[in-house]
C-alpha cells in the first residue's frame, strides 16, 4: 500500500526549556514521538509558536538543549517533508539559524496559505485583536534592532538565566480562562478579518486552550492548545482540520 503525503499537521506551545531540565526532555521525547508517528502521511507541518520557552541566537550562540527536536525536524526536511515555524511571544527572537541549519521556514508574522482547497490563516496569536495595549508596546519594544542589540551584549550565561526568569513569570501572568467567545480577543480578530479578507480556518496558538469556535458558515477558529499537559494537535485531513490529542 502506499500512502499519499498529503495531510497538514499544527502544533503549538511546547515550550521547551521549561519548568525543569527533566520536564522539559520528557516533553521532548513525546513530541519527537508524534512527528515520528506522523511523518508517513505528513505533507507539511506548522509548529506555530513558543515552541523554546526562550530562544535568542547570539552571532555564534544559541541556546544549548533541544538536540532530540531539532535532529527530528533536520530529519523531516530532509525526507522532503515541509516544516514552518512561527515565532511566538516566549521565543520572538529567532533569526535564521534554523533555516540554515535544520531546513525550516521561519515566520515572524500570520501568514495565509491554501491546502486542500482550503484557506488557513495561520499566526501564534500573540498581540492579535482589540486590547491588550500593554503587550503590544512591549513587543514592539523586544522586537526591535536595539532591544536586541543590548541584550547581545549580556553574556549568554547571565542573559539567558535572566530571560528564562522573565520567561516564567510571562506565562503565569498572561494566561488567562476560556470564558465564553465573545471575549476571546482572536474570536473577535476572526470575526473581524472575515468581513474582508474571508478564509476556512483560523488556527493559533498562544492561548493554551484547545477550542473550535465557529466564527460564520464559512470559518472556523482552531486554537491549538499545548503540549505542557495536553498534548494537543491539529490535522488537516481530506479538506477538514480536526483538533486532537497525542497519547503515545
Amino acid at each position: 500500500m502506499i500512502l499519499t503525503k498529503e495531510n497538514i499537521y499544527f502544533a503549538s506551545d511546547f515550550h521547551l526549556g521549561s519548568p525543569n531540565l527533566e520536564e522539559s526532555h520528557k516533553r521532548e521525547k513525546l513530541i519527537v514521538s508524534w512527528l515520528t508517528s506522523i511523518e508517513k502521511d505528513a505533507k507539511a507541518i506548522y509548529l506555530v509558536g513558543d515552541i523554546f520557552d526562550f530562544w535568542f541566537e547570539y552571532k555564534k550562540v544559541i541556546p544549548k538543549g533541544f538536540v532530540r527536536l531539532l535532529g527530528k525536524l533536520a530529519e523531516l526536511t530532509d525526507k522532503e517533508i515541509a516544516v514552518h515555524l512561527f515565532v511566538g511571544n516566549h521565543d520572538l527572537w529567532m533569526q535564521n539559524y534554523l533555516t540554515e541549519e535544520v531546513g525550516i521556514t521561519i515566520h515572524h508574522k500570520p501568514i495565509v496559505v491554501e491546502e486542500q482547497n482550503k484557506k488557513l490563516f495561520i499566526g501564534h496569536g500573540d498581540g492579535l485583536g482589540s486590547g491588550d495595549y500593554l503587550y503590544k508596546l512591549l513587543k514592539q519594544v523586544f522586537t526591535s534592532k536595539v532591544c536586541q542589540f543590548l541584550f547581545a551584549r549580556l553574556h549568554p550565561n547571565f542573559g539567558l538565566s535572566l530571560a528564562h526568569t522573565w520567561s516564567r513569570s510571562s506565562r503565569k501572568s498572561s494566561e488567562t480562562p476560556f470564558a465564553s467567545k465573545e471575549k476571546e480577543l482572536l474570536f473577535g480578530y476572526c470575526k473581524k478579518m472575515q468581513k474582508t479578507n474571508p478564509v476556512d480556518y483560523y488556527v493559533f496558538g498562544h492561548r493554551h486552550i484547545p477550542l473550535e469556535l465557529k466564527v460564520d458558515e464559512k470559518a472556523t477558529y482552531i486554537n491549538l492548545g499545548e503540549w505542557l499537559s495536553q498534548n494537543t494537535y491539529g490535522v488537516l485531513e481530506e479538506g477538514k482540520l480536526n483538533l486532537k490529542t497525542y497519547n503515545n
